[in-house]
């Protein structure tokens, strides 16, 4: 039988069946191994996802591409759960897929690298790297930089030719900023200032396969800003699981998801109302796609290239956008003209269709600077041609534009027609790229790639290509002599192709079909592009698409420079990458003639700002559709205020520019008259992009950006602003002559009226008829003006002017760049002008602070506004000030015009020459708050008053001075030296006047003054005689060591007034003076020194110390005087301390602080102007400044310098009880019994001085003999022991080891030696030997007869020290103890000067020249305590008046004490001080003095302890129910409720007083008592996590409620509450019979603490009833508390489970800290010998993250009872708390629906808290 013969059918069959055979096993393959066949997966056993319990918020897709299904997800090794949802992911990532860290290396403290290698898991998508290299570098102080690449191979990483030139300059090590976690490898970024989470990588793992790039990170908040190019509908992103693609593609923009013409993986993060917020930018040019889900967070997937990113941190967001634009290029300056309105279309037909449109627009006297064509101008629309029929007299078109002032613009497009031209002529652009290889290629790297755009077939330049960029430049140069014209627009380069792909389509590889697709337009990648595998010189079309646009931008920058030559011109690209805006400008793409587009054009601006493109604007009237004559009104209205002003419009729809709506149309006049307005204020706009381009900052800004503590302004997208100055609120709807706009906090203007808004920070219904736009210009600004013309080019020619607003301060500042608007760089030759204004006061300086130009127009200002003049001038004048001498001019009446309704006075035709620096100075009516007081001592008259050059004037006004200072009075500078690290000026006094007039204390003629720029937050000023030593304080502070030299970094700007000299400190950011010096009455003499500052509100705090009755200061002509005494608390009455501190709160709600460190006596005064004196009698002036901006960084900022707040052992923070009249150590004994059997917590027991035999310290009284005994028996019963040790040594003693080794050792102060050896003796506590106290005789006399003489320790010295520590270590070994309580360290003494009164030496001394108005003051200086003449000596050798360091006195006392304690007893302790000065509380805390058994003691105390939370010594609180007298029943329960909140809780009482201890009373006052004290230790971990952050970073503890809520002006005046931190509210009764009180509730969501329920109400006051037990305490959403279950003394509460509160915020979230240590080691926080977790609550979610744990095992604690407050309504059934290590505890909570409270109890579960949990609820299991 012959063969048999297959059909062709059965061929067929054949063949397919093989292919599907080896299709089933490639399947079989896939099936088995989980991923594509490119690698296997390592594993060989089962691979079991280990899934987390986590909130549906923080999944993180394992299946981002179609397809998901159970069994789909576990092939991935991912876990399963699907949901009623699809926005959630239902295959979201386990915890063991990732990397590891294999080794890590930190060769220096700024760098760390790591190898990471692969966990054994399944793969995506294929093809996992195996092995990764990690780099991480601080770049700057603000700047991390972390790059994950592969470890073995080159992968395409972007060559960015700005940011490849940066250099490093790290100043923080990176260990404050990024810690690494090791199995699995993650990331987390923190905030060096406050340890705040940024950017937290850990939550997801990482994956890096060669095609797929994937990691994800939790974000601090929702505040997410920037990504695209896309239409975001709104500029706040929505987190609820939105995915953007990034790809640069032709595109329309309607407002869809998909990918639009730009490349920007980065966006900013508003962190909170602090305006702290960074950047994240990847740098990454391949497909990507970057989802934003509500954990927050944020996940980026791209498909090639590396991971380098960059975080960027700021102060604020403006500070994270100049950062970035330092990072990628800041921004070109346009040339002047390219500010001019602007036409456009698609579609003229000819060249006279385009002249009649200009025509018709000259006609009407439209602002119009340029006109364009689009590609209809070409010759069948090739490139570098033009149409020779209908554009035949193009040539010539620039010329006709030219002789009206006006400017021509073309387009290019990249692609390149390969057809023959007309009349199959050759293209010679054509024919030459290929000559020169200048095209993009196939994959075969040879091949031009052939796709089809506007001219047909085409081919694509390489711009990459330096041969391409050769012939670009030739070409354009070349066309350039044929078509003159102004600038050069280039349009579809993303690359746009109308092919997909080529004119072949495009192979089946893993470049055009790669194994992942992020969710980009089409989801194909050759999608109306070029096939990825295309070749460039830079690489695969696949990597570098995304940076064809970037690329031609660089090529037509160098095609522009060489046909320009210096020339500016303008570049206009459709496609843009981070960098263009170095070099171009960019519109906003086809948009379309539809409300939403006018609508959507406002985010995408602002958007274009944080990328560093603000030359930006969307086609007015859009470029689609015929656009209706109302919405084309409404957009050129807004599209007046786009920074790039262009009408534009398509083929086939009706013109569109303005004039073609008709001569005498709404629209036509709408437009001119807004456009008029444009082109007046162009010189300020064009100031706004010479600051972009200089330092980075926005020209076209967020409202947020200016206002961002109000989080009102963060969803703010329908205004703008033009800068910090100028707010936009258009119409951007149909039909509506109301807007709801927003009206920031600031004083506003209406730009058109010149009225005054009176609304602030809130919405309001704005009348906007249909020739109206909302234009307002804020309070502070001074904008420079010009008069409008129709061109720039004549506006330019015109007369300039200032328009000033005042603002709440009459402040305001601005500045002008003008060059000639065309050159190239004029910034870095130094060809232009530049003028800073500022007005204060009835003062306008204009400062030419650099004059490198000339303007060929002689401009002159001819004409100043200024808004918010109270009342009309007196008089004007303007001063010239000329090197040769200053020229002054009275302005003529006639040309000063004043509207009284509308507070407005206008300068009408002045003649200021352009260039030239002016003061303009209007007198009003002389306000009698403006005196400055030249007579301050008592008796003033009016020959006095003469004697001393000053006028006299009596007043009928209280406080109002009549002997003052004239306007010049003071010094006037001489030199000033500037140099980028701050200021040096020498003044000269103005002898024109007399001497100070105390004639003891003759005046130093020359003064030096030196300002240093220490920080972006922190300067100084100093000013000392140069020709002389002076005193200085010997306080060391802790400065930074490189000088903050970046002007922009600076939040302030300083300027010096010549005469009379003074300091200027102004706020950049707002423009406030937050000091101004330059007033008259400066005064420098030997014993005599005097400031004067203007204040920019009333609002000031601080200075101490002294008892205030308001917190804030009464400005009212109040003078405090400053010197430390033994002075129990009264009004007026200088106490125990000194603090030249005070915090100033501006109208903008901006804070400062200032310390004057200077130790003598002084005085400061306040009166109403607002204004604030100093006087001080030595010494030199040496201030220091913080900026804030909030109340709480000024504290740590202040901190910063001083030192932070120690950390007091935790059993400090329990209960204490003392009294002064103890008899014998029974008493003791019995209290202690009678309080452990009330149940009472209590921790610490002290000893007064009764247990000193006759007061001498180190000496045990007989009846305390079994005190040493009791002692040791309550330390065993976990009890505590504190006892008083004063500075006074007795002398009197015939054996007194204290007193004999101290003058041994010369520890003793004495007199100077050329006067005599001897020490200076007082008197103090200690009595005589061998006498018997009759306490019946007079104070004074039992002075005299009975107190021995004492001699006072100079612990300055070394020795001292020494000295002091010895005679501690042997007390301590004979009487044990755990802290120090050091009194009477002022230093007190109980005669004046010295025993016999007779002080040796100047008796100017004692009774100066000028007397501050101290208690006592006719005594003289050293009432009750040492001469002032008597002599210490620093630990130095250098001798010094005690004159000058009295104050210091406490403060040398309060370190060798600290030392000695931890020193003898091996640990914490504490140390509390009654005497301190500026840095005290890096050693000890403080009580509040001897105070009074009185009602009004209570509030008094809470203002006392918050300004020592100012002063930097968060360990305070007052004697609880008054030392001196008796207490009264409920004024002491009500004491006892209030002080269980003191952070230094302790009752203590006088001698001879009842008792007044919680035991005293009756057993309801126990009761009570124990109750209130369980709560204090409830919230004990709270206090203690508070204490560690005011030690770490500066924090405070007690905290007033404007730190938190400083928005709300309703804060700045509350004094009798007060917060623990920033989320305990206590609100106590203080007021004798009070059953209800009436406190704030702030806005916010408040839990009471008893009840647990939301009180419903925010922003106002409440009537709490407050009956006798209770004291109202309330808990603040949005914050978790940790907390214990309190016992009777702190050592067994902290063995207690950890409980947590967690109080929900509104939006269902919340966080807090827990700080842990044993409580008592030494410096555990510089060993990080601690436990930091941080908790976060989202929804039905509580997670944890420890932040550092080295904590020793035997301190570690279990997690205990978690309430979750506001839980909802909704019965919760089910909880779940999984440890870190995957196993999952089921429990069943308690939930109150009623209260919304749930209770989870997790204690059963032993559960550490210092492993990471997740606990998580639900109605359902």
């Amino acid at each position: 039988m012959g063969r048999r013969r297959f059909s062709g059918l059965e061929l067929t069959l054949i063949v397919m069946f093989t292919l599907m055979s080896v299709a089933a096993l490639a399947l079989i393959v896939l099936f088995v191994t989980g991923e594509p066949g490119i690698i296997k997966d390592e594993t060989t056993e089962v691979f079991v996802p280990q899934c987390p319990r986590i909130s549906l918020a923080e999944r993180v897709d394992c299946f981002p591409d179609a397809g998901a299904s159970k069994l789909r997800c576990e092939q991935r090794g991912c876990c399963w759960s699907p949901l009623d949802e699809r926005n959630v992911p239902w295959c979201f990532f386990s915890t063991n897929h990732g990397y590891t860290v294999e080794s890590v290396e930190r060769p220096n403290p700024y760098i760390i690298t790591a190898q990471l290698k692969r966990m054994a898991s399944p793969s995506l998508f294929g093809a996992d790297i195996q092995e990764l290299s990690f780099h991480a570098e601080m770049q700057s102080s603000n700047r991390l930089r972390f790059k994950i690449y592969d470890a073995h191979r080159k992968r395409f990483e972007v060559p960015h030719e700005h940011v490849s030139s940066l250099n490093n300059d790290p100043t923080s090590p990176i260990s404050n900023t990024l810690e690494m976690t090791e199995n699995p490898f993650g990331l987390i970024v923190r905030r060096k200032e406050n340890n705040k989470v940024l950017f937290n990588t850990t939550m997801a793992p990482l994956v890096f396969a060669d095609q797929y790039l994937q990691l994800s990170a939790k974000l601090p908040s929702h505040n997410i800003y920037g990504l695209g190019e896309h239409v975001h509908r709104q500029y706040r992103h929505d987190t609820n699981w939105k995915t953007w693609p990034i790809f640069t593609r032709d595109g329309f923009p309607n407002g869809d998801t998909h990918n639009l013409y730009g490349h920007y993986p980065f966006f900013l993060c508003l962190e909170d109302e602090s305006g702290k917020s960074f950047g994240v930018f990847l740098m990454n040019s391949n497909a990507m796609e970057v989802t934003l889900q509500p954990a927050p967070a944020v996940t980026y997937r791209t498909i090639g290239g590396i991971l380098d990113f960059y975080i960027l941190f700021g102060d604020t967001p403006e500070q994270v956008v100049q950062e970035f634009l330092l990072l990628i290029g800041r921004p070109v300056i346009p040339p002047y003209w390219s500010l001019g309105f602007q036409i456009s279309r698609w579609g003229y037909g000819n060249l006279s269709e385009v002249k009649q449109t200009v025509e018709r627009n000259r006609a009407v006297a439209l602002p119009y600077d340029i006109q364009y064509t689009d590609i209809d101008y070409m010759e069948d629309k090739k490139d570098f041609t033009y149409d020779k029929i209908n554009f035949k007299e193009l040539p010539h078109f620039a010329d006709y534009l030219h002789e009206k002032g006006q400017k021509y613009i073309l387009i290019l497009d990249p692609a390149v027609a390969t057809s023959k031209r007309v009349g199959n002529t050759p293209y010679g652009s054509y024919d030459r790229g290929t000559e020169k290889n200048a095209w993009v290629t196939e994959s075969d790297g040879t091949t031009p790639l052939l796709g089809e755009v506007w001219p047909g077939e085409t081919v694509f330049p390489d711009y990459t290509s330096q041969s391409c960029i050769d012939w670009w430049i030739d070409e354009y140069e070349q066309f350039s002599r044929e078509i003159k014209h102004d600038a050069l627009w280039i349009d579809m380069n993303e690359v746009s192709n109308f092919k997909k792909g080529s004119n072949k389509g495009c192979d089946d590889n893993n470049l055009n079909y790669p194994p992942y697709t992020p969710k980009i337009l089409d989801e194909v990648m050759f999608s109306k592009t070029l096939c990825m595998d295309a070749k460039q010189a830079w690489g695969n079309h696949y990597d570098v698409h995304s940076l064809y646009g970037y690329s031609m931008v660089l090529a037509t920058e160098e095609a522009l420079q060489r046909v320009f030559a210096g020339n500016r011109t303008l570049m206009l690209t459709r496609s843009s990458f981070p960098g263009v805006g170095k070099y171009s400008g960019h519109w906003l793409g086809d948009n379309a003639a539809n409300w939403n587009d006018i609508k959507w054009a406002i985010p995408g601006m602002l958007e274009f700002g944080l990328f560093g493109v603000p030359y930006i604007g969307a086609d007015i009237c859009g470029f689609f559709d015929d656009c209706s004559e109302e919405l084309c009104r409404r957009w050129m209205q807004v599209g007046a205020f786009y920074p790039f002003s262009r009408n534009h419009n398509a083929e086939g729809y009706k013109p569109q520019d303005p004039a073609f709506f008709g001569s005498n149309s709404t629209l036509l006049e709408s437009s001119k008259h807004y456009l008029r307005i444009r082109y007046t204020l162009l010189p300020y706009l064009y100031t706004l992009f010479y600051k972009a381009h200089t330092t980075g900052e926005t020209v076209v800004r967020p409202v947020m950006h200016e206002f961002y503590s109000d989080s009102a302004t963060w969803t703010v997208d329908r205004q703008f602003l033009w800068g910090k100055h100028l707010l936009i609120t258009p119409v951007l709807d149909p039909d509506v002559d109301k807007v709801n706009a927003y009206i920031p906090d600031a004083t506003w203007y209406d730009y058109e009226t010149m009225e005054r808004l009176a609304d602030r920070r809130k919405y309001v219904s704005m009348h906007l008829p249909a020739e109206k736009l909302g234009l307002h210009i804020r309070g502070g600004a001074i904008l420079p003006t010009q008069r409008p013309d129709v061109t720039t080019e004549y506006s330019r020619r015109n007369p300039m002017g200032l328009i000033v607003a005042l603002d709440d301060n009459n402040q305001a500042a601005g500045e002008l760049f003008w060059d000639d608007g065309d050159s190239r760089e004029t910034v870095q030759t130094g060809n232009h002008i530049h003028y800073e204004f500022s007005a204060v006061n009835g003062m306008l300086k204009m400062q030419v602070t650099h004059s490198g130009y000339k303007d060929p127009n002689n401009l002159k200002f001819e004409n100043i506004t200024v808004l918010g003049v109270p009342q009309p001038p007196i008089s004007v004048s303007e001063t010239q000030i000329g090197t040769n001498g200053n020229s002054t001019t009275t302005v003529p009446n006639t040309s000063i015009q004043y509207d009284e309704a509308k507070k407005v006075m206008f300068l009408h035709g002045r003649s200021l020459t352009f260039g030239e620096t002016y003061v303009v100075q209007w007198e009003l009516d002389p306000k009698e708050t403006q005196r400055f007081d030249c007579y301050p001592e008592e008796h003033a008259d009016e020959a006095k008053c003469k004697a001393r050059g000053c006028i006299w004037e009596p007043s009928t006004n209280a406080g109002v001075p009549w002997c003052f200072y004239p306007r010049d009075y003071g010094y006037a500078v001489t030199e000033v030296k500037n140099t980028s690290s701050g200021i040096t000026v020498d003044i000269t006094r103005n002898k024109k006047y007399r001497s100070s007039g105390r004639p003891d204390s003759p005046d130093i003629d020359t003064i030096r003054v030196e300002i240093r720029y220490h920080s972006s937050n922190m300067l100084q000023f100093k000013m000392w005689d140069p020709a002389a030593e002076r005193y200085e304080v010997p306080v060391s502070v802790t400065v930074p060591a490189p000088p903050e030299t970046d002007e922009g970094k600076r939040l302030y700007k300083v300027e010096v007034t010549p005469n009379p000299f003074g300091i200027q400190v102004t706020r950049k950011s707002t423009g406030t003076k937050i000091w101004d010096s330059s007033v008259p009455g400066f005064t420098f003499s030997d014993m005599f020194i005097q400031v004067s500052t203007l204040l920019p509100s009333e609002f000031v705090y601080g200075f101490g110390e002294t008892e205030h009755p308001t917190y804030k200061h009464n400005l009212n002509y109040h003078t405090w005087g400053m010197f430390a005494k033994d002075q129990p608390p009264g009004y007026k009455m200088n106490c125990y301390g000194v603090h030249p501190f005070y915090m100033g709160l501006e109208t903008t709600a901006d804070a400062h602080g200032v310390l004057l460190l200077n130790s003598n006596a002084m005085d400061v005064t306040f009166q109403p102007t607002p204004a604030l004196t100093y006087r001080t009698l030595g010494g030199i002036l040496d201030f220091y400044m913080f900026l804030g901006p909030t109340p709480e960084m000024v504290v740590q900022e202040y901190t910063e310098l001083i030192g932070r707040p120690v950390l007091p052992a935790y059993w400090s923070l329990g209960f204490q009880l003392c009294r002064y009249g103890y008899a014998n150590d029974t008493e003791i004994a019995d209290l202690y019994r009678d309080m452990r059997e009330a149940g009472i917590p209590y921790d610490v027991q002290y000893a007064d001085i009764d247990y000193l035999n006759r007061q001498l310290d180190f000496v045990l009284d007989p009846m305390f003999v079994g005190l040493p005994a009791l002692v040791d028996r309550m330390r065993e019963e976990s009890m505590k022991f504190i006892f008083i040790l004063d500075p006074a040594i007795s002398g009197n003693e015939s054996h007194y080891p204290a007193f004999e080794r101290g003058k041994a050792e010369d520890v003793f102060i004495k007199w100077p030696k050329n006067i005599s050896d001897e020490i200076v003796w007082g008197k103090v506590w200690p009595d005589l030997p061998n006498v018997d106290v009759d306490e019946s005789l007079d104070w004074e006399t039992q002075v005299e007869l009975y107190r021995a003489f004492t001699a006072f320790p100079d612990f300055f010295r070394n020795r001292t020290a020494a000295w002091w520590h010895r005679e501690i270590q042997d007390f301590y070994n004979n009487l044990t103890f755990d802290g120090l309580w050091i009194d009477m360290n002022e230093p007190a003494s109980f005669v004046h000067g010295t025993v016999g009164g007779k002080c040796l030496g100047n008796p100017l001394l004692e009774n100066p020249p000028y007397m501050p108005p101290l208690e006592s003051q006719h005594v003289g200086l050293n009432h009750k305590t040492l001469c002032m003449n008597s002599e210490q000596e620093l630990s130095d050798g250098k001798t010094v008046r005690h004159y000058d360091v009295h104050n210091l006195y406490g403060w040398s006392h309060t370190k060798p004490t600290y030392d000695a304690l931890l020193n003898v007893t091996g640990k914490r302790g504490i140390v509390v001080t009654r005497s301190t000065y500026p840095s005290s509380g890096k050693w000890a805390g403080h009580w509040l003095g001897d105070n009074n058994a009185s009602w009004d003691q209570l509030y008094k105390s809470i203002i006392g302890m918050m300004e020592f939370s100012l002063f930097g010594i968060s360990y305070t609180g007052a004697d609880i129910c008054g030392f001196f007298n008796a207490a009264e029943y409920e004024m002491c329960l009500r004491w006892m409720q209030l002080g269980s909140f003191y952070p230094y809780s302790r009752n203590h009482n006088g001698k001879g007083n009842k008792r007044q201890d919680p035991v005293a009373w009756n057993s309801t006052f126990a009761e009570a008592s124990r109750d209130v004290l369980n709560i204090r230790y409830t919230l004990l971990p709270y206090l203690y996590t508070l204490m560690y952050e005011a030690h770490k970073s500066g924090s405070t503890v007690v905290r007033p409620l404007l730190h938190e809520f400083v928005n709300d002006k309703t804060t700045w005046d509350i004094y009798k509450q007060f917060l623990w931190g920033p989320a305990l509210l206590i609100t106590p009764a203080l007021d004798q019979g009070a059953r209800s009180v009436d406190g704030y509730v702030p806005n916010a969501r408040w839990y009471d603490y008893h009840t647990a329920k939301d009180v419903g109400v925010r922003g106002k006051m409440l009537s709490m009833p407050t009956p006798l037990d209770h004291i109202n305490l309330h808990i603040r959403g949005g914050y978790i508390l940790p907390w214990q279950k309190p016992q009777n003394t702190t050592y067994y509460s902290r063995r207690n489970p950890l409980g947590l509160i967690v109080a929900l915020s509104d939006n269902q979230t919340a966080q807090g800290l827990f700080f842990w240590d044993d409580g008592e080691g030494i410096d555990t926080v510089e060993r990080r010998e601690y436990l930091l977790t941080s908790f976060t609550a989202e929804k039905n979610n509580l997670s944890s993250e420890v932040i550092n744990n080295g904590l020793n095992s035997a301190d570690r604690l279990t997690l205990g009872v978690v309430k979750v407050w506001g839980a909802g309504s909704v019965q919760i059934t089910h909880a779940t708390l999984t440890e870190e290590n995957g196993k999952a505890h089921s429990l069943s909570p308690q939930h109150n629906v009623n209260t919304q409270e749930l209770i989870i109890d997790a204690t059963s579960t032993s559960v550490h808290v210092d492993q990471r949990f997740t606990i998580t609820w639900n109605n359902s299991i």
